[in-house]
């Protein structure tokens, strides 16, 4: 079934404001969610939101957070987000971010005390306007095995880079530093189907195609061995180490039955954001105009397949969000369930 951004955005935007958080941030935390979900990134959209609900049962994430910047530089600071939601202190963060670029050419923000915060790309995506390149990455609950170990040790750590361009659109890389994001695994257990054999493992380090094997003590393989293993480590190291928030195998769970371990080292979800701006190392045009030209090279790069076109990073979810906007975003019937519950318990219309 399909319902229009209209619809699922002022549900959500209720939801949030149902859970004590004013309007203002309401609407941009509704407005991170709905953006997931139709740049096709469907596990972190509404399909998130009784996730954000239950933390907010559980008194783990503050519907009325007070962010407050505890050290600041001219191009750096850093926020405390009083274990506010990220989908609401990262934007604003990233707003801070862009702000001292403007000031001294890059900016960069790290974030302590949070929680998720959604998409990476949302907020890497704001700095384009600006003729900035944008920059976000986040630390997640340990589901991750370091290369040779059957271990949760770090989460899957997504990382973006956003590259605005001329006639083109812009170059967007947005990607978990695992083998899979573990919404993949959601997905795929709402629709009972097998995952590749290279995404997870068994607790006893075997692979499996089992997408429920996280439930049985597994865990998911890092991107490409220990390739991946030290991206996720490099998210790890500036979003928790470099902001004081928790790290490795201490970061907060997502889910609110799991209980966070006790005597952290740091506080919080972490995250960290930046924005450089162009003409702080060349002329604005002239980066412009080799973007456009590095698209038209890759565009004509020789294809294996006459019918698939090569793809630029970033191109299939602008592509999918036009759609999207005229054709509407289509729910799982499980997601669907779980929105209609929370329409019964806040007495809200779906």
């Amino acid at each position: 079934m399909n319902f229009t951004q209209q619809q699922l955005f002022h549900f959500t935007k209720n939801v949030f404001i149902k859970c004590g958080m004013n309007e203002a941030d309401a609407l941009l935390a509704a407005d991170v969610l709905i953006a997931a979900d139709l740049r096709g990134i469907d596990s972190h959209g509404v399909a998130r939101l009784s996730g954000y609900v239950r933390l907010y049962e559980a008194n783990r994430a503050n519907m009325n957070a007070q962010h407050k910047i505890i050290h600041e530089t001219p191009s750096t600071a850093t926020i405390d987000a009083d274990q506010g939601l990220g989908l609401v202190v990262a934007p604003k963060a990233m707003d801070l971010a862009i702000e001292k670029a403007k000031n001294v050419g890059t900016g960069w923000v790290a974030i302590q005390n949070s929680n998720h915060f959604g998409i990476a790309a949302y907020h890497a995506l704001k700095a384009l306007p600006h003729n900035m390149i944008g920059i976000a990455m986040t630390n997640a609950s340990p589901l991750v095995a370091p290369t040779f170990s059957k271990q949760r040790m770090l989460g899957t750590n997504p990382i973006c880079y956003a590259f605005p361009a001329g006639k083109h659109l812009p170059i967007v890389i947005d990607m978990a530093t695992s083998a899979a994001a573990n919404g993949k695994l959601e997905i795929a257990q709402r629709t009972n189907k097998p995952i590749p054999n290279n995404w997870v493992q068994t607790k006893e380090g075997n692979e499996s195609t089992n997408a429920n094997e996280l439930a049985n003590g597994g865990s998911l393989l890092p991107l490409g061995g220990h390739k991946g293993y030290g991206l996720a480590s490099l998210v790890d190291l500036l979003c928790g180490v470099l902001s004081g928030a928790n790290y490795g195998p201490w970061v907060p769970p997502f889910v609110s039955f799991l209980k966070p371990i006790e005597n952290l080292p740091g506080n919080g979800i972490g995250h960290f954001l930046g924005a450089m701006r162009i003409d702080a190392f060349r002329p604005t045009q002239d980066f412009i105009n080799n973007i456009d030209n590095w698209i038209d090279a890759f565009k004509n790069a020789e294809r294996i397949d006459e019918k698939q076109p090569v793809i630029i990073p970033g191109e299939p979810e602008f592509i999918l969000e036009k759609e999207r906007k005229i054709n509407g975003i289509p729910l799982n019937e499980k997601v669907i369930e779980d929105l209609k519950a929370l329409a019964t318990k806040y007495n809200l219309e779906f």
